[in-house]
């Protein structure tokens, strides 16, 4: 079994905190700090679908969502796991997504090297009206 990482979850938990505020607010500006230059982004759906890289990428990415989306969402989180470098996030959101009320369940990975996050990858899958 694989010892728990506290400084991993620790940066984690900053991160995911900064996330929280960005989706909320569409501040990003501290999450964004905390990424590395070769930051990785992998999204399921829409123009920024699949593998990103890069810290421009990733700050145009979490903008997008924020102006585009007009997205204001309160996150409530369920679950964390993790192993040595990265840390899963479980969570609810609900909020206005393009304007129409929104909830969901979502899980992203954070990857973490040193004081920052190096990856990360976002999952969901509901009908965008329950969780």
């Amino acid at each position: 079994m694989a010892e728990i990482n506290h400084a991993t979850l620790e940066v984690a938990h900053k991160a995911f905190g900064y996330f929280t505020h960005g989706i909320a607010t569409g501040d990003w500006n501290l999450f964004i700090e905390m990424l590395t230059d070769d930051f990785t982004l992998w999204f399921p759906i829409g123009p920024y679908q699949g593998l990103n890289v890069g810290k421009e990428r990733a700050s145009a990415f979490f903008n997008y969502v924020s102006e585009t989306c007009n997205t204001r969402l309160e996150a409530t989180l369920d679950r964390v796991t993790s192993n040595e470098t990265t840390v899963v996030f479980e969570f609810r959101d609900e909020g206005s997504l393009f304007n129409q009320p929104y909830k969901n369940r979502v899980a992203v990975s954070f990857d973490v090297r040193g004081d920052k996050i190096c990856g990360y990858r976002e999952y969901f899958g509901s009908d965008g009206k329950s969780n």
